[in-house]
């Protein structure tokens, strides 16, 4: 064992414990500290510093030098990266104190006097002296590379990442790296770039430049990477070297580049039946297969991603979580980390400033979300936008919002290519070996201003005076070769004169409409919807119900779960007994569609319980704490099944569930807001993926979102999910909104998206209740399960024997219904319907006709809703409405007046308001008040 290396930092009191080990045991110690305690006695008074005799020497030296060595030692490796030269640009380290001799009471000479076994690790072994073995330590630590690791709190990663810095495992000469093969890399980015910038002057581009080794590095890794056997690669990126990233990484044509920069008009058609607007060139992902590939053999995806920069972070995670689990049987789903690699690209003001960032990071060792480890690269240009690191972090680095996750950071100068590419070597094996998160603060700078049109000077002039002048990447490392000897500087020019020409030849050629290939989505098909078959046999609803009931023997349940076992037990015995509730349909659909085939997950805040104790998804036994999930035990399930309470995230975890959805598009992904209004947490996802991904990128996702939904005095923050948010953003068949007021109906909605995820794609909104969830006019029958379908609209049941006394029709969603027709005025008013509209989007015209058809003698129609007139589904059905009513009735609104607020804070206020409203959908009279209004 080497003590120095193995407990960092010691004092006196540990020089003292190790002699004592020496003299109980003198082969528990190596040799040179053996030969050393040989000729050493500690003084009784336990003080060290004194002469003692260094036999390799023959000098006297104290033992507070030895402690000095030690100490300086450790400190070269916690705090080197502190004096490492990381800037390209020439800006001077911070530095510490801690680093010089004089803090340690050393000097040159004390240095030479001692032995490099003091200094421990691999140096120690392999230098003559302890100033040799300083002077390497240093230009380990604190030369272009710096080395962040000293937070790393599981021993074994500690010593892993210091062996493998001062062994240069991943450097050469132990690993050569093909240098003219480099040159001629950095000439393609380089040559790209500049050819863009020559061609499309003023253009937006984001250039790379200033950060082109980050195509070099990414290489290394898509080629370890396969050489490891990892089959799919996910990348996720803002703008900044986006199009390199593409072309070079994922080779997309350059003749589709160009042609996306000309932008030829021609080309630009629109179909109302695609909904399909495109996205800008630097927003757009790509696929590339492992066949082509080449020479890696590993496949390759780029994630699109808007101007919310770092928001495709987790959904690269959710997209390699789904690539690799397995989920073709039932029982959980078995998930394998090192068949795929997600590598990440983030922003230096991006990665502190925005907070999907420290949400993703927190994914990375939970159980649901844990992707066997991500490679981050910081594309860090030391500035924002405009602003200085100064003002866009409190930290001294942008990469040190890391540390709190205990993952290894590397500082590394983007004028190194040779050290960039070890740092990219020393995190895949890093993250090979261990499954955790490795970051690469690649520094650099950015050649030109946020985007090629703008003028950076005007911010900070000095920092662009001092990149005029600084030669690129590619003319430093040509420059290197020829001082070796390894090429001649017409090679290098010859290499630049070829890269322009190349690029000439495809712009000549260029064919812009031709060579403008973008996706042209098919339109949604028509009525697959309305097909599909829901209902399931009763039999196999009972069986299913009765093994969903069953627990492993001698398996404690909570007592008060048990006996709502047993009511469930009865609910199903009586097919006409109106007795399914909420939840118990939920896991019958559930059960069904794993018998089906298709695999489910399930997260959410607080959802294997369920927020409001409805669920109970996973049983916790009493006695041991061991839990048990019924549906990851059902016979009958083809399929996997997971479900996962979330951190307390509503952005990451949304686009999490994003990305698995869009990677595993045959699987049904349901993700739930532990409240209907906590879903504005992640109303980025939702602007940027779930309403127009289909329209920007051709994505066709089906995510579910279950959003517990309405008005019982809860307060503002606990009553809207926010309907009219959604509805504003459904166009073009973008996705289906439902407000259900039945358990049959949620069943029949979950078993509806399930069938249509290959088919018909969309993601589904469902407004689900809260109060209501045990509530009788919510339970439905066996029946209705299994020999219903979704209803779009329901009319009102009690009105069909009494069409021609109906004058007023009140047409209302979700749970007003209830409010509606459990009220007392009910009985009183047999002139008046109620009809529910279950599906909002796609707004089921026909169906309405239908019902207001069946009236004859109908002399106004009503809309109930108990939202605000500004929210909730009014301000979108109103217009419909009128449509379908076609001026034959007048179309009147009953609900709370417009308010910037969702709900009242007070629940008496609540309570009062809600009778009121229900009170003057039925007895209308002369005397308006001012929420209530006519459009005519």
């Amino acid at each position: 064992m080497d003590f120095w290396r193995d407990f960092p930092g010691p004092n006196a009191g540990y020089v003292l414990e190790l002699y004592e080990r020496y003299r109980d045991d003198p082969a528990s110690v190596d040799a040179q500290t053996r030969a050393f305690f040989e000729h050493w006695t500690p003084p009784a008074d336990g003080h060290i510093a004194m002469p003692v005799e260094i036999p390799a020497r023959g000098q006297a030296v104290d033992v507070d030098k030895i402690m000095g060595v030690v100490n300086l030692a450790q400190s070269i490796r916690g705090f080197g990266y502190l004096a490492a030269q990381l800037d390209p640009l020439g800006s001077a380290p911070p530095g510490d104190p801690a680093l010089a001799l004089d803090a340690h009471g050393l000097t040159e000479q004390d240095l030479e006097d001692l032995p490099a076994s003091l200094v421990g690790g691999p140096v120690g072994q392999s230098s003559a002296s302890a100033a040799d073995a300083i002077r390497t330590l240093r230009r380990i630590y604190s030369s272009t590379t710096g080395y962040d690791t000293d937070h790393i709190t599981v021993p074994e990663e500690r010593a892993w990442l210091r062996d493998a810095a001062e062994r240069g495992t991943y450097r050469p000469p132990q690993m050569p790296i093909d240098e003219r093969a480099l040159l001629e890399r950095l000439t393609q980015v380089e040559g790209f770039e500049q050819f863009l910038h020559r061609t499309f002057p003023g253009k937006h581009r984001f250039s790379i430049e200033g950060l082109d080794v980050m195509i070099p590095m990414l290489d290394e890794v898509v080629c370890g990477a396969a050489g490891s056997g990892v089959q799919s690669i996910l990348i996720g990126m803002a703008h900044r070297g986006r199009l390199n990233v593409l072309a070079h990484i994922l080779h997309k044509p350059y003749r589709q580049m160009l042609a996306e920069f000309k932008d030829p008009v021609a080309n630009r058609i629109f179909r109302e039946d695609l909904g399909w607007t495109g996205d800008v060139k630097y927003h757009k992902g790509a696929f590339l297969s492992a066949d082509q590939a080449e020479p890696c053999d590993v496949a390759i995806t780029l994630s699109p991603n808007p101007s919310h920069l770092e928001l495709v972070n987790p959904l690269v995670e959710g997209m390699t979580r789904a690539a690799g689990s397995s989920v073709d049987q039932g029982g959980a789903p078995r998930f394998d980390p090192l068949v795929t690699l997600p590598v990440l690209i983030h922003g230096d003001a991006a990665f502190p400033g925005q907070g999907v960032v420290a949400e993703t990071l927190n994914l990375s060792g939970l159980p649901g979300y844990w992707t066997g480890g991500t490679v981050h690269i910081i594309a860090n240009n030391q500035l924002g936008y405009t602003a200085e690191p100064e003002d866009s972090r409190s930290t001294r680095y942008a990469s040190t919002l890391a540390k709190g996750f205990r993952i290894p950071i590397v500082h590394v100068n983007a004028d190194d290519p040779v050290a960039c590419i070890e740092a990219a070597r020393l995190a895949l094996a890093y993250r090979e070996r261990f499954q955790h998160d490795f970051v690469i603060d690649l520094i650099g700078y950015r050649r030109y201003g946020h985007n090629e049109g703008d003028e950076p000077a005007f911010t900070q002039p000095l920092m662009y005076a001092a990149i005029d002048k600084h030669p690129t990447v590619r003319a430093r490392w040509a420059q290197t070769l020829v001082e070796r000897g390894a090429i001649d500087a017409s090679e290098a020019d010859a290499l630049v004169d070829q890269r322009r020409e190349t690029l000439q030849e495809v712009w000549e050629a260029l064919d812009p409409v031709e060579d403008l290939s973008e996706p042209e989505p098919e339109p949604p098909p028509r009525g697959m919807a309305r097909r599909v078959k829901t209902n399931v046999p009763v039999e196999l609803l009972q069986e299913l119900n009765e093994t969903l009931l069953t627990l492993p023997d001698g398996f404690a349940l909570h007592r008060k779960l048990a006996r709502a076992l047993d009511r469930r037990r009865e609910a199903l015995q009586d097919v006409d007994a109106v007795a399914v509730d909420w939840a118990t349909a939920e896991e019958l659909a559930l059960a069904t569609i794993l018998a089906d085939g298709v695999a489910i997950r399930m997260t959410g805040e607080d959802t294997e319980r369920g927020t409001f104790s409805q669920r109970h998804a996973v049983f916790h036994d009493v006695e041991t704490g061991a839990t048990f999930t019924p549906l990851q035990a059902l016979p009958q399930a083809n399929a996997a099944f997971e479900i996962h309470d979330s951190p307390l995230s509503e952005n990451a975890a949304l686009g999490f569930e994003y990305g698995y959805n869009i990677q595993a598009p045959h699987r049904l992904v349901l993700w739930e807001a532990q409240y209907g209004d906590f879903v504005n947490g992640a109303q980025p996802i939702i602007d940027e993926y779930i309403s127009s991904a289909r329209a920007k990128w051709g994505q066709t996702p089906s995510l579910v979102l279950l959003l517990p939904h309405g008005y019982e005095g809860a307060g503002p923050d606990h009553s809207s999910a926010r309907l009219e948010r959604f509805l504003a953003m459904a166009a073009e068949k973008n996705m289906r909104i439902v407000n259900c007021t039945t358990a049959a109906q949620y069943f029949h909605v979950l078993r509806r998206q399930a069938a249509l995820l290959e088919v018909d794609p969309l993601p589904l909104i469902v407004m689900t209740p809260k109060s209501l969830l045990r509530h009788p006019l919510v339970s439905s029958s066996l029946r209705a399960l299994a020999e219903g379908g979704w209803q779009p609209v329901i009319d009102d049941p009690g009105a069909q024997n009494r069409v021609d006394e109906v004058q007023r029709l009140f047409l209302c969603s979700g749970k007003i219904y209830v409010d509606l027709v459990a009220s007392d005025l009910r009985e009183q008013h047999p002139e008046a319907a109620i009809a529910r509209i279950e599906q909002l989007y796609p707004f089921p015209s026909e169906d309405i006709r239908h019902v207001l058809d069946c009236y004859p003698k109908l002399e106004e129609v009503v809309w109930v809703q108990e939202e605000p007139a500004n929210m909730g589904a009014w301000p979108f059905i109103a217009f419909r409405l009128r449509k379908a009513i076609d001026g034959r009735w007048p179309l009147r609104y009953v609900g709370r007046t417009a308010s910037s607020s969702p709900a009242e804070g007070s629940s008496a206020w609540h309570a009062r308001n809600q009778e009121t409203l229900v009170k003057q959908a039925y007895d209308r009279g002369p005397d308006e008040i001012a929420h209530d209004f006519i459009i005519s």
